[in-house]
């Protein structure tokens, strides 16, 4: 994942006076070049999506967006900044996918919490490439530190929404937390084990445990 420093500027869109890294000028404030740039980032989340993070790079990142490193540098602060974004992106439609098959008027918190397992673990949304996200920012948290934190920011609104809308704002982050945690956990246990019997009956009990938060008295 060396970064790559660019010489020349090879996009012509940029708004005077918006300057890059090495020099470069952004298209940040035209249309054209937000739409460019937009583009850019969805044809490498794609690539992620199918190929994984092993031996990503910016080169790759341009042969799967069609363009050259020069390009994307002309967008994106550089391999790491891309990688981030494109991260980011992956778990939002990976998200927009559970909220999608969500139904608010499931009887119970832990019916709801089950529904959104078959999303987390299909394949399509890029499960692989987002449990791999957060090993890199264990091993190397001064240099992706950023995709743990971002993971529990995108995921929280999303499970906080499954919470009983009565429960104080309080208890609602409380149980979200618990089952962002215990979600986590039971991905990790099945993607490195293999072991769907394991994730299952870790299920059980998380869903035996959210009826009783679901039923406790105030």
């Amino acid at each position: 994942m060396a970064r790559t420093t660019p010489s020349q500027p090879e996009e012509t869109d940029a708004e005077p006076g918006t300057p890059g890294p090495a020099g470069y000028r952004r298209s940040t404030g035209s249309a054209r070049g937000a739409a460019r740039r937009d583009d850019l980032l969805d044809r490498v989340t794609d690539d992620l999506a199918a190929n994984g993070l092993v031996d990503f790079s910016l080169r790759r990142a341009a042969r799967a967006a069609g363009t050259t490193h020069k390009v994307l540098l002309y967008h994106f602060d550089g391999v790491d900044d891309l990688l981030a974004q494109a991260i980011v992106r992956l778990r939002d439609r990976r998200i927009g996918a559970a909220f999608a098959i969500l139904d608010r008027q499931q009887p119970t918190l832990s019916a709801r919490v089950r529904a959104l397992w078959p999303v987390l673990v299909d394949a399509e949304t890029g499960l692989r490439v987002l449990d791999q996200a957060i090993g890199l920012a264990m091993y190397d948290p001064q240099r992706h530190a950023a995709l743990g934190r971002e993971a529990s920011k995108q995921y929280l609104p999303l499970l906080l929404s499954l919470c009983p809308v009565a429960w104080p704002e309080r208890r609602k982050r409380e149980v979200a937390e618990l089952i962002l945690a215990a979600l986590r956990g039971f991905l990790i246990d099945w993607l490195t084990s293999g072991d769907t019997a394991g994730a299952e009956a870790g299920l059980e009990a998380l869903s035996r445990a959210l009826d009783r938060e679901e039923a406790a008295v105030e």
